[in-house]
């Protein structure tokens, strides 16, 4: 079963409602009505109803105005109390919660919304600064961070063509202790995503010593003995190539000792230059379906989408948050 698919029906068994904050967009559009129609999840658009382009039918969506709904004021000044502190005035609160983007966090923080996607219009920044003003971190997070999956068709590697990678979007230089905590973040993420084994690779240019070692490798070397030291029952293996990370034969050729066998399934990238790249390589070359980047380590799920996304990309970004609201 396609795995998209699947968490569909993992969602369609406790529905939870996602906001959609950029309603002007006729992608988010297109996608509400599939996921309406579909049944996993509720949507909730937010904008004004008078503003928004359409010639989909949305009129059995719900669509919220920030500045005349009823909760307004009460995210107003929540929201307020939540960032007094840091200097925030009750004029300035007031502002900012006209904005369709704070406005869906206040909605999931508030627990009338269980997670947003958002981020086909808006930078990545605009999507995760409010969610991390507002929702903040999950208590036994110590770094947020996010990743993408990558369904790639006709694959024999990862599971069945299925990947996690990360982070691709987020953190960009991550030293040894940061990347093996997006590491473990990550295969809890899978477990939760996929449900089976994780199996993962900390990617580097060299395998096990193969090239000349330089602060690069280093960390990727520390950051894997960090993470069988926190997790030891946890399949992880690096520093490695990557196809020394996902095709078997080569790794029984460069990496014959490593447990990992060339079977990864998650592949942890060193720094953003290289996780980003890898993802749109893949995405772009092998056709393969993306979805991302999704946040981990959020205390609820907010979940960022690329510019270039496509409606259906938008309903399994959607399907993922469902089922992370869910666990």
């Amino acid at each position: 079963m396609d795995f998209i698919q699947n968490l569909k029906n993992i969602a369609s068994k406790n529905i939870k409602t996602i906001v959609l904050p950029e309603s002007q967009d006729i992608r988010v559009q297109e996608a509400a009505r599939k996921i309406t129609d579909e049944g996993f999840a509720k949507v909730i658009l937010i904008g004004d109803i008078e503003k928004i382009k359409t010639d989909i039918d949305i009129s059995d969506i719900e669509i919220i105005n920030p500045i005349t709904s009823d909760k307004y004021d009460l995210y107003v000044n929540e929201f307020y109390e939540l960032r007094k502190a840091k200097g925030m005035t009750l004029e300035n609160a007031k502002e900012i919660i006209k904005d369709n983007i704070y406005f869906g966090n206040m909605m999931v923080k508030m627990g009338d919304a269980d997670g947003l996607v958002s981020g086909s219009i808006c930078s990545s920044a605009d999507t995760l600064r409010p969610a991390l003003q507002i929702i903040k971190t999950a208590p036994d997070t110590k770094l947020v961070s996010s990743f993408f999956i990558l369904n790639v068709p006709n694959c024999e590697f990862g599971d069945n063509g299925v990947f996690l990678f990360s982070d691709c979007g987020l953190n960009v230089n991550p030293n040894a202790e940061e990347l093996s905590e997006i590491a473990i973040s990550s295969s809890k993420t899978w477990k939760e995503l996929i449900g089976t084994e994780p199996k993962v690779a900390m990617l580097s240019y060299s395998t096990f010593g193969s090239a000349p070692s330089t602060d690069l490798t280093e960390k990727v070397i520390e950051a894997t003995r960090l993470v069988k030291e926190k997790c030891p029952d946890l399949l992880v293996d690096g520093e490695l190539q990557l196809d020394a990370s996902i095709v078997p034969s080569v790794a029984n050729q460069k990496a014959p000792k490593s447990d990992l066998a060339g079977k990864a399934n998650i592949l942890i990238f060193p720094d953003l230059n290289a996780g980003n790249i890898g993802y749109k390589l893949v995405q772009r070359l092998a056709k393969a379906e993306a979805y991302g980047p999704i946040t981990q380590g959020i205390n609820k799920p907010v979940n960022d989408l690329s510019r270039g996304c496509s409606a259906d990309d938008i309903v399994g970004v959607v399907a993922i948050t469902a089922v992370q609201a869910n666990k």
